[in-house]
C-alpha cells in the first residue's frame, strides 16, 4: 500500500524569518543555528537541516483535533524553507535514520494505534496500522524527543 507523507504547509511560517530575535522571544520562538546533521529536522521539507543553516524553533498545535488527543509541541522550520513536502511512496530520509512513534488515528481524531519502530522498520507498521478499517490518518513523531514530524495518508 502506497503511502502519502505531508510536511507541514511553508505558508504560515514564511513571515517569521523576518522577525527579530527579541520579537521571537515574545511569541515563545527562538531562532536557532543548526550545529550538527542530523539535528535539526524542518517539518516543512522533511529535510535536516545543513549545519550553519537558521531554523525557528517554535510550539505548533500539530493535532487540533476536537478529542482528548488535541496535542501541540515544538518544531523546527528552516527559515528557507518555501516547498512542503507533500510524496506518496518513498520515506523521506529525515525519518528513515531515527526511531519513530507511529500513531493512528481515526476520523473523529481518536486514536486507535500506536507503536515505537526503527524509522528503517516503518513501513511495515504503517501498512499494518493503515490495514485496520478505522485508521484514517497516521502522525509520525520523533519518540526520543517526542515531536511532532509529519502526517501520512493512504496514497
Amino acid at each position: 500500500m502506497p503511502f502519502r507523507f505531508r510536511g507541514l504547509s511553508a505558508e504560515p511560517f514564511a513571515p517569521l524569518s523576518a522577525l527579530g530575535d527579541a520579537e521571537l522571544e515574545v511569541r515563545g520562538m527562538r531562532r536557532m543555528i543548526a550545529d550538527e546533521k542530523p539535528g535539526f529536522p524542518c517539518r516543512v521539507s522533511l529535510e535536516d537541516a545543513e549545519p550553519g543553516e537558521r531554523l525557528i524553533l517554535l510550539p505548533f498545535e500539530h493535532h487540533p483535533a476536537h478529542s482528548p488527543y488535541r496535542a501541540a509541541g515544538p518544531i523546527f522550520v528552516r527559515e528557507t524553507a518555501r516547498a512542503t513536502y507533500d510524496q506518496s511512496g518513498a520515506l523521506p530520509p529525515v525519518l528513515r535514520s531515527r526511531l519513530l512513534s507511529v500513531r493512528a488515528y481515526d476520523r473523529d481524531g481518536l486514536m486507535v494505534d500506536a507503536d515505537v519502530v526503527d524509522g528503517a522498520d516503518v513501513d511495515a507498521l504503517l501498512a499494518r496500522q493503515f490495514g485496520r478499517a478505522d485508521t484514517d490518518y497516521i502522525h509520525i513523531h520523533f519518540a526520543r524527543r517526542g515531536c511532532y514530524a509529519c502526517r501520512v495518508e493512504r496514497a
